[in-house]
């Protein structure tokens, strides 16, 4: 494949998408109001993008019941860290820098919620008592300084038909975390039996908190 033009200014790029309208500009915002952190409070899933110190960006999924992401004043969030793979990509890239962008969807609704900030890690266990699930507290949490706060227009939701159960696709139909283990490392991986005790696990949500 041959290299591709490369567009390398932003004056290039505007001639092209033109700028935006002022009423777009407008509602970025450097804090949640009554309205926007509706937004927040209803949303059970975000994703949350950070830096990686070689330069790379890393996005990293993040979900929980309705209101987990917690609104600490109009400028604050805390995000409850909760058991994962021990990689800690997120965590990690917040040690070499602070910066942040989150993305927060609610089931059913186009209109997506934008936060942009800046991030420290914390092990106050007073301020997690609050992020309690199933009888289990994290044990570190984000805490997200606001920066930029505002709602993301709905037209990918659309293009997507991403809520749209008749669009969805049966797991099945993709290979399964086992078979791409073995496909990665070893051809004599039990995949069978690691998705088999994976699926265990969640239908007795062990380890979920």
């Amino acid at each position: 494949m041959s290299s591709p033009r490369a567009i390398t200014n932003e004056t290039e790029l505007r001639a092209i998408i033109g700028v935006p309208a002022d009423v777009v500009v407008s509602k970025i915002s450097d804090r949640l109001n009554p309205l926007t952190r509706q937004f927040i409070e209803r949303s059970p899933f975000v994703c949350v993008a950070t830096k990686m110190p070689d330069g790379g960006i890393d996005v990293s999924p993040r979900g929980d019941p309705p209101s987990f992401v917690r609104i600490l004043d109009d400028r604050t969030l805390l995000i409850p860290d909760r058991p994962g793979n021990r990689i800690a990509d997120t965590l990690t890239n917040l040690l070499a820098d602070p910066s942040i962008g989150l993305l927060f969807l609610i089931p059913g609704v186009g209109d997506s919620f934008r936060v942009n900030g800046r991030a420290l890690i914390t092990d106050d266990q007073e301020l997690l008592a609050d992020s309690e699930v199933a009888g289990s507290v994290p044990r570190l949490g984000i805490i997200v300084s606001i920066d930029e706060a505002y709602t993301q227009c709905s037209k990918a939701l659309i293009r997507s038909d991403l809520w749209n159960p008749e669009r969805h696709i049966d797991r099945s139909e993709l290979p399964s975390s086992g078979e791409i283990l073995r496909s990665l490392n070893d051809p004599s991986f039990d995949a069978e039996e690691y998705d088999r005790a994976r699926a265990e696990r969640y239908a007795r949500r062990e380890g979920l908190y």
